[in-house]
């Protein structure tokens, strides 16, 4: 005999972006057989798991594990969905201490912007999935991606599905989603390697210098893990160009400016 149930879930905010255009912003209905979880149904109508902060159940607040009944009704919130959540409870671990970021083979270049704000970026280009998801929950990381199916690997618990196919428009994304404005600290991490940048004097790497940055050159910084040496040059105005026009729109997202 085939346990025929139905269920309506609604998801809110952001999460429409992974639903149906015809299923965006409404109670949808869902048929389902048998036992089935409601992060199995969840991620069945296309929403990964780590996009998702809070679920409840006909009133009540569960979590990942709970067995879908006939005729429930489910709420499914968005990781920072502003709401009242005294009596209920988050799905998503206790925020880190430190925004730190390991990203997908797909998304270099949103890589180096996160490192140019200082953002604790993990990122190489031949990594597979089962060992970006490792990495993602061994290292307590934020799994940058915009591969659904990467996300719904159980391993992973912190992860944000990029929207946008472009670069900046991702770095706008992350900075907006993760409230990092505050966290934000230009030209302190190497753009090679993800090390931290310090301060050097110029006579300890003079062997790294060509002749004209020597004579010209008085302040430089070195990565602390691969060596590779920084100074201000025209690369630096192009960046702090990118850096303005990211705080200007900011801004006008954040007051409708």
């Amino acid at each position: 005999m085939v346990d025929n149930r139905r269920a309506m879930f609604r998801f809110y905010a952001e999460l429409n972006d992974f639903l149906r255009e015809e299923d965006r912003f409404r109670a949808t209905i869902v048929d389902f057989n048998g036992r089935q979880t409601v992060k199995h149904l969840a991620e069945l109508i296309g929403v990964p798991h780590p996009e998702i902060d809070l679920i409840v159940a006909n009133g009540q607040s569960v979590g990942f594990d709970y067995i879908v009944q006939d005729g429930d009704s489910l709420s499914i919130y968005p990781v920072f969905e502003r709401i009242d959540i005294q009596p209920i409870n988050h799905l998503r671990p206790t925020p880190l201490r430190e925004t730190r970021f390991v990203l997908d083979g797909h998304v270099g270049r949103l890589a180096a912007y996160l490192r140019m704000l200082g953002f604790d970026a993990d990122y190489k280009n031949e990594r597979d999935d089962a060992l970006l998801a490792a990495i993602s929950s061994q290292e307590k990381r934020i799994l940058l991606t915009r591969d659904r199916g990467l996300l719904k690997r159980k391993q992973v618990r912190r992860g944000y599905c990029l929207r946008s196919k472009d670069s900046y428009q991702q770095l706008l994304e992350i900075v907006t989603q993760f409230d990092l404005v505050r966290q934000i600290d230009p030209f302190t991490r190497c753009m090679a390697c993800n090390g931290r940048l310090r301060a050097v004097e110029k006579e300890a790497i003079l062997d790294k210098l060509e002749s004209r940055t020597k004579q010209y050159i008085d302040d430089f910084k070195q990565c602390g893990v691969c060596g590779k040496v920084y100074w201000r040059g025209t690369h630096t105005d192009r960046m702090e160009r990118l850096i303005a026009r990211l705080w200007f729109d900011l801004k006008k997202t954040r007051f409708g400016k």
